[in-house]
């Protein structure tokens, strides 16, 4: 009994070496590297393989200086209003989500993760909710913050997000949906993009329902509200 439990605490010790050791190398390494392909991006070609579909996979990576700055604007100003100021984890909308979830006692769960929060789940994680990747989850977004700084997490996020149906990135989203680069979409079109961020699979940004359209117009009222981003 006491060799098989010193051979699991041997197993532990270096297991939690090599997690820590890899997670690090792998964060510093995108750091200059693009990440070739996200855990998302896997499962979704599992499930439409397994599920009788089309097998689609676009993502055209394009640099955060290439892009209009429509798109990062309509992002942050949809997604993240405070992504340049928080460290990560922006606590008042984490106490704001808190507050309006325990009202709705359930119906209806408000999120509070942060453009680097999604990051780190997109890169590094898989998307089922679970106490174990949470805190993974924190860790991974702590190291990119540290790592990364904010125009390298803002620009990971804006090329391997998910935005259709085996589409990721908004150049990728810009070129099917409007067929034009990321470079020339317009202050509308960047919206819309953004505003189907919540659920792409769902809905298109070329063919946005009234409830998208009413997103879009939040979002161009909030980009305006921002003014510009520094980065």
């Amino acid at each position: 009994m006491k060799k098989q439990l010193r051979r699991l605490l041997i197993f532990l010790k270096y297991f939690v070496i090599v997690f820590f050791a890899s997670s690090i190398f792998f964060v510093v390494l995108y750091k200059f590297v693009n990440p070739p392909v996200t855990p998302l991006m896997l499962i979704r070609l599992a499930e439409q393989s397994f599920g009788g579909q089309t097998v689609k996979l676009e993502n055209k990576w394009i640099s955060i200086d290439k892009m209009t700055r429509n798109m990062p604007l309509a992002v942050v100003a949809s997604e993240d209003n405070r992504f340049f100021e928080h460290s990560g984890f922006d606590f008042e909308s984490i106490e704001k989500a808190r507050e309006f979830n325990a009202k709705k006692q359930g119906k209806k769960i408000r999120g509070a993760s942060t453009i680097s929060q999604q990051t780190a789940k997109n890169v590094f994680l898989w998307p089922q909710r679970s106490w174990v990747r949470k805190g993974l989850e924190v860790y991974f977004t702590g190291l990119i913050e540290f790592v990364w700084g904010k125009t390298r997490i803002l620009e990971v996020y804006l090329n391997i997000i998910e935005t259709g149906k085996g589409i990721y990135g908004v150049e990728s989203a810009s070129q099917s949906f409007f067929g034009k680069p990321a470079s020339g979409i317009s202050r509308g079109e960047a919206a819309l993009i953004a505003a189907v961020l919540p659920n792409p699979l769902k809905w298109n940004p070329a063919s946005p329902t009234p409830y998208i359209r009413g997103r879009q117009q939040w979002i161009l009222w909030n980009m305006n509200n921002i003014g510009s981003l520094a980065y």
